[in-house]
């Protein structure tokens, strides 16, 4: 039996694989080295009980976090699923590594995750490889929810909202300026704040101030994240993350002004991933 998950900063999807099947399938808070300890890591897979029951008969666990751009970040979320997961064979990586396994289909293309953050990386079948570093959501994250959501904030704030949607904001969320930066600057996760207002921009998408806001962020993201692999107009470019998928829409148009060829649009790669490792794992066996 395996273990298989991916995380984001807001959430984690794990599966359970015995004998090429899938037997259990679980949703956890996400988790990132990055914002998280060692021991709240550890907390938050504890918490989901159908992982901690198989717990002994685990032969392999796989994760793929958000975070875990370095060695030793890596190791804080090791560290922490072996404490849950004691027995079994640890493999732990990035989680844009997930996106590129779960998209690929046989030849070289780009890979790209558009969720709370932003990332984006080329595989050829063996190796990932990157050109933009991914640096979050203060110095990054552009095309990402938590660089909505900062945008939705700044020109809330500085009263630079369109006024029935100011008002509209102000009605469904009743924030004061205190709220919102005590929020985003003193309180733990404040990307996974920040990204929380995409539900508001989902929701009056279609107003013309958000649609240029939409386009500004996913022509940033383009620009940044993958024109800058010299192949980018010769190789297919996946998506996986909900970002990608809800604004669909919207992303599609402003990649192909580029030259940039859209393959596949996945809201979450969990289950694309698992057939992976089903094949290498038992099918290769």
């Amino acid at each position: 039996m395996i273990l298989i998950g991916i995380s984001g900063s807001t959430k984690c999807d794990w599966r359970l694989v015995d004998d090429a099947n899938i037997i259990k399938q679980v949703s956890t808070d996400g988790i990132n080295p990055f914002f998280h300890s060692e021991e709240k890591i550890a907390d938050t897979i504890r918490s989901a009980i159908d992982i901690t029951n198989h717990a002994d008969t685990l032969e392999a666990a796989f994760v793929y976090s958000a975070g875990c751009g370095s060695k030793s970040l890596q190791m804080i979320v090791k560290r922490a699923v072996s404490k849950v997961i004691p027995r079994a064979h640890h493999y732990v990586n990035h989680d844009i590594v997930a996106s590129a396994l779960a998209t690929y289909e046989g030849t070289p293309s780009i890979s790209c995750i558009l969720g709370t953050g932003a990332n984006s990386c080329y595989f050829d079948g063996d190796i990932v490889r990157q050109e933009t570093p991914a640096l979050d959501y203060i110095l990054g994250d552009e095309g990402g929810g938590s660089y909505y959501g900062k945008k939705l904030l700044n020109a809330y704030l500085y009263k630079k909202l369109p006024a029935h949607i100011h008002v509209a904001f102000t009605e469904r969320y009743n924030l004061s300026k205190d709220d919102i930066l005590e929020n985003v600057y003193m309180k733990p996760y404040g990307n996974v704040y920040l990204a929380s207002f995409m539900k508001f921009i989902e929701k009056y998408k279609d107003e013309e101030y958000f649609q240029e806001m939409l386009q500004e962020g996913m022509n940033q993201f383009m620009d940044l994240y993958v024109t800058t692999f010299t192949k980018y107009q010769s190789v297919k470019t996946h998506f996986t993350g909900a970002i990608s998928h809800i604004f669909q829409d919207i992303l599609k148009p402003v990649a192909e002004e580029k030259g940039i060829m859209v393959g596949k649009i996945i809201k979450e790669p969990i289950d694309d991933l698992v057939q992976y490792h089903i094949k290498k794992h038992y099918q290769q066996s």
